[in-house]
C-alpha cells in the first residue's frame, strides 16, 4: 500500500516556474515506477512525465519535453516535477501516481495509487 500527497501547486505567470513534490508512504517506494499526470475539466487525464525505480529512465510528454524535469529521491520517498517556462496551457490539476507492475508508462490505467492532486494555474 502506498499513499501519495502532492504539494507545490499554485498560481504563476507565464514563463515562470513551479516545483511539485509528491511524498509517498510505505517502505517499498523504490520498487514503484512513478508518474505525473494532469487533468483539466471535461478532459481525460493526460500523461506528463514518468520515472523508473532508480531514476535512470525518464519519460516526458512532447508538450513538456525540455521544460519539465522529473526526479526522485528514494531515501526520502519523494518524487518531484520541476516545471519551467510555464504556459497557460499547462494549467491543470496535477496528480502523482505510482505503479508496481509493467505496461505502458503513459497509460493512467496502469497506475495503482494516486494522490489527491494539486492545482497549477498559469496566467497569461
Amino acid at each position: 500500500q502506498v499513499q501519495l500527497v502532492e504539494s507545490g501547486g499554485g498560481l504563476v505567470m507565464a514563463g515562470g516556474s513551479l516545483r511539485l513534490s509528491c511524498a509517498a508512504s510505505g517502505r517499498t517506494f523504490s520498487s514503484y515506477r512513478m508518474g505525473w499526470f494532469r487533468q483539466t475539466p471535461g478532459k481525460e487525464r493526460e500523461f506528463v512525465a514518468a520515472i523508473y525505480w532508480s531514476g535512470g529512465s525518464t519519460y516526458y510528454a512532447d508538450s513538456v519535453k525540455g521544460r519539465f524535469t522529473i526526479s526522485r529521491d528514494n531515501a526520502k520517498n519523494t518524487v518531484h516535477l520541476q516545471m519551467n517556462s510555464l504556459k497557460p496551457e499547462d494549467t491543470a490539476v496535477y496528480y502523482c501516481a505510482a505503479r508496481s507492475g509493467g505496461g505502458l508508462y503513459y497509460n493512467p490505467a496502469g497506475y495503482n495509487y494516486w494522490g489527491q492532486g494539486t492545482q497549477v494555474t498559469v496566467s497569461s
